[in-house]
């Protein structure tokens, strides 16, 4: 399967920390990987997780 893969807008252009996340593989599903190691491991979350985490983010909930 062919996944279209859509790097984070936290992702920085100067090859940092970068996630990629695939939408649409699977309904109520979302995986991600690191865009370093497009061959490497991917993680899949359940989407409910995945918003929840994102949302998070949003709200600063992470230190930097």
């Amino acid at each position: 399967m062919n996944l279209v893969w859509r790097k984070s807008s936290y992702s920085g252009t100067n090859g940092g920390n970068c996630v990629e996340v695939a939408a649409e593989l699977l309904p109520g599903v979302v995986p991600v990987r690191d865009s370093k190691d497009p061959h490497g491991p991917t993680l899949v979350f359940p989407a409910a997780a995945w918003e929840a985490f994102v949302t998070a983010v949003q709200e600063g909930e992470f230190p930097v």
